[in-house]
């Protein structure tokens, strides 16, 4: 049985942890709040560590220390963060609702991803190219789009 199937988050050790990620970056997409309703919406500007082709961290390990509002999920917070993306692998099994068909370690294939319209690639903008008040022009609906089961 895989390891996700038969361990809880919080059982599982750093590598298969790490392993859930399905290489979206959706999680590292930039959030707005709307200061007087407290909403949170997502953009289509991406962190300036994110590569919009490769959906990968340019610095993974030091991640937080360049950029301070990084949050590096883990057990207990990937089930109360509010913005984490339905399709999330993470969010998906803390919901008890297991891996989708298209995730690399269910799929064999990390295309799967991208073939199903749930990776980032090539559809946003660096944070560091938009314009002071320009951000709010760049909420998007697309990110928490979930494919649905057999897509």
């Amino acid at each position: 049985m895989p390891f996700w199937e038969e361990k809880t988050l919080e059982e599982m050790s750093p590598e298969e942890w790490e392993a859930l990620c399905d290489g979206c970056g959706r999680c590292c997409l930039v959030k707005l709040e709307d200061e007087d309703e407290g909403e949170i919406y997502t953009s289509d500007v991406r962190c300036r560590l994110l590569d919009g082709e490769s959906c990968a961290c340019t610095d993974y390990p030091n991640r937080q220390a360049k950029v301070p509002d990084c949050i590096k999920l883990d057990p207990q917070n990937v089930r109360t963060i509010g913005w984490i993306p339905k399709s999330c692998a993470y969010r998906r099994l803390a919901e008890g609702r297991g891996l989708a068909w298209w995730h690399p370690l269910v799929s064999g294939d990390p295309e799967t991803v991208v073939q199903v319209g749930v990776s980032v690639r090539g559809r946003t903008i660096n944070e560091k190219d938009v314009k002071p008040g320009e951000w709010e022009d760049h909420v998007a609906d697309w990110p928490d789009w979930e494919p649905p089961e057999g897509f």
